[in-house]
């Protein structure tokens, strides 16, 4: 009797912001409109308490949680998206719970990674206002949660602050992802005051002149901490970001402590993928257990200094388990004795390499990708519509099968969900979206037969 009830709930609240409003009268942020909202609620909160027993949490602390707009959206969007496909692994969602925006081809930098091979110029073809409004609308209909805007340099549009501001106004978690030279003070108090909330800034090394020559630009580096120090000023939430090559894998507890210094509260390294411009430097790549021994002491760093600190390598779930803690995407759970079995189940049903799974990238002129780092057009947001795409696109729903035609790890990988390889490293490497990710060791045997031998 309850499934019927609840399924006929559902049914009735079956869309993003729809079932976002009646997860906050649930979590008391907002009043009910009628008896059917009040009848609904007793329903919903069975589910949504069901949920939080699952995964070790009380209901109260998930209501402390879903306060907030965009983990209301976010929730929504699982929920909708077990309604629509139940359970599955990776699970499969509404919507994306997070997309990256390259908001423009424009850059003050000339970094010998990037993958959108930005120039001070930029792109003729980027949106204008209109269009990117559009996208906007779509993003908010969707009930995406985090909208990530990058670049090139975001802060370089004079569009950025329109969108930023009805984003955040619209209830979505809004981040930007800058290299942090223009962050003035006053940018940073407008950063604050139109609705950001995380500001994620560069910074390769904790040497000046190695920032500096791998952004292009003498003088970036010293840019770059002024800028983060202006940030945390305002009282915003930042990030340092690295991008991990031969040049910087043995700073990395510099660098962490660096960033202890400036008080930042995330560190991401990100796997480099050869792409772009990042084409011309695959020399600097780590080799497969360069880049495990990296993310061993990544976490070890991670334990030592109590900062948050994430990889976009997918394999960092594995090296965190091994560590007694759990790492996928950024979900943490620091101690996995205390739940033996769930935080693994989550991280499978994450899914590991989250792109097409968890979240999608748009580019500058509203094409649509899998990932930032993956120059694959699934389709474009203004003529095909964000959810179509999102829904129907015969390359995501690709990405969304481990089951068949998998070939990471000989396609019998134990850790296909957990960790999936980075799917961009395999299509920069193989052209094959489903082909074997070259940065781990568990592929070395059969890619690098040699180099494998040579290191036993």
């Amino acid at each position: 009797m309850y499934k019927e009830m609840l399924m006929t709930v559902l049914n009735h609240y079956g869309t993003p912001r729809r079932l976002s409003r009646l997860l906050g009268v649930y979590a008391g942020v907002e009043p009910p409109r009628s008896k059917v909202d009040e009848m609904a609620v007793n329903i919903v909160s069975k589910l949504v308490s069901h949920m939080a027993s699952r995964i070790g949490v009380s209901e109260d602390y998930l209501k402390s949680y879903l306060r907030e707009p965009y983990m209301r959206r976010g929730l929504s969007s699982l929920i909708l998206g077990l309604l629509m496909y139940g359970v599955t692994r990776p699970q499969r969602i509404y919507a994306p719970f997070m997309i990256v925006w390259d908001f423009t081809r424009r850059c003050n930098l000339k970094c010998a990674h990037c993958y959108a091979s930005a120039t001070p110029q930029g792109a003729s073809d980027e949106l204008d206002l209109r269009g990117k409004l559009e996208v906007l609308r779509q993003v908010d209909e969707a009930g995406v949660a985090i909208l990530a805007l990058s670049g090139g340099e975001p802060l370089l549009s004079k569009d950025f602050w329109v969108i930023a501001r009805g984003a955040s106004r619209a209830g979505i978690l809004v981040s930007v992802a800058t290299n942090g030279t223009l962050i003035t003070r006053s940018i940073a108090r407008r950063l604050k005051n139109v609705g950001v909330r995380y500001v994620e800034v560069s910074v390769d090394s904790p040497i000046p002149e190695v920032h500096d020559r791998f952004r292009g630009v003498r003088g970036a580096w010293d840019m770059a901490i002024r800028g983060i120090r202006n940030a945390k000023a305002e009282g915003l939430s930042v990030g340092i970001a690295f991008t991990v090559t031969k040049l910087n894998k043995d700073d990395v507890e510099e660098l962490l402590r660096l960033a202890k210094e400036l008080g930042v509260d995330v560190v991401v390294a990100f796997n480099f993928i050869p792409t772009g411009r990042g084409k011309s430097i695959v020399s600097l790549d780590l080799s497969p257990y360069e880049r495990y021994e990296f993310l061993k002491r990544l976490y070890k760093a991670w334990r030592d200094l109590g900062l948050q600190v994430y990889s976009t390598a997918p394999m960092y779930s594995l090296v965190t388990i091994a560590g007694g803690s759990l790492v996928s995407h950024f979900l943490s759970f620091d101690d996995t004795k205390s739940f033996p079995i769930t935080p693994v189940a989550i991280a499978e049903l994450i899914g590991g390499c989250g792109a097409g799974v968890t979240y999608m990238a748009i580019e500058a002129n509203g094409d649509a990708q899998p990932c930032v780092f993956i120059p694959v057009k699934v389709g474009n947001v203004l003529r095909d519509g964000l959810l179509n795409i999102w829904h129907k696109s015969p390359v995501l729903n690709e990405l969304r099968d481990r089951e068949h035609n998998y070939r990471c790890g000989g396609g019998r990988c134990n850790f296909k969900y957990i960790c999936g390889g980075c799917r961009a490293r395999a299509y920069a490497y193989h052209g094959d979206l489903k082909g074997p990710d070259p940065g781990c060791p568990l592929n070395m045997v059969k890619l690098y037969p040699s180099t494998y031998q040579s290191y036993n």
